[in-house]
C-alpha cells in the first residue's frame, strides 16, 4: 500500500508498486485531467506536479510516490472558480482540441511557481518537453504569460489561495 497526497487530499493505494502513476490518478482516483499520449514519457499530456516539479506521470511508477504530495490540473481550480493558470488558457483561448493543455498547464505552473518572473525564454525552454500537435503554441505561450501575471498580481500558489 501506497500512501500519497492527491489535490490536498490523502490517499491509501492498494495496486502494483510498478503501477504508472497515470494510471492511479485516472483508474483509481477518478482523475481524468491528465492524458495517456504515448506512455514512454515524450508527448507532455500526463504531467502532473510532485511536490512543486513537473513530472511525466506515465513513466513515474506508484513505488516512488510514498508520502508525496501530487497536483493534478483538478487541483488548480473549478469549473466555478478556475485557478489562474486555467482562467488565463481560457481567456486566451489556447486550446484547440485540448488534449495537450492539462499538461501544459501544469508544466506551466510548476515553473512559475518557481520563477514567476520567468522570461519569455525560459518559458520556452521550460515547456519544450510538452507536444501540441494542433499547433496553438502562440497562445499557449500567451495563456503562460497572462497566468504569470495573474498570479504575481493576486500572490496565488498552487491552490489559488493567496500566498502568505
Amino acid at each position: 500500500m501506497v500512501s500519497l497526497t492527491v489535490n490536498g487530499t490523502q490517499h491509501q493505494i492498494e495496486a502494483d508498486p510498478d503501477t504508472p502513476l497515470l494510471y492511479v490518478l485516472r483508474d483509481e482516483l477518478g482523475l481524468h485531467g491528465a492524458k495517456y499520449g504515448c506512455g514512454l514519457g515524450q508527448c507532455g499530456a500526463c504531467t502532473v506536479m510532485v511536490g512543486g516539479e513537473a513530472v511525466l506521470s506515465c513513466v513515474t511508477p506508484l513505488v516512488v510516490m510514498e508520502g508525496k504530495s501530487v497536483t493534478t490540473v483538478e487541483g488548480l481550480g473549478t469549473i466555478e472558480a478556475p485557478g489562474p493558470m486555467q482562467a488565463a488558457f481560457i481567456a486566451e483561448q489556447a486550446a484547440q482540441c485540448g488534449y495537450c493543455i492539462p499538461g501544459m498547464m501544469m508544466r506551466a505552473q510548476a515553473l512559475l511557481e518557481r520563477d514567476p518572473e520567468a522570461s519569455d525564454e525560459a518559458i520556452r525552454a521550460h515547456m519544450e518537453p510538452n507536444l501540441c500537435r494542433c499547433g496553438t503554441h502562440m497562445r499557449i505561450l500567451a495563456a503562460i504569460r497572462r497566468a504569470a501575471e495573474s498570479m504575481r498580481t493576486a500572490g496565488v500558489g498552487t491552490t489559488g489561495a493567496r500566498a502568505g
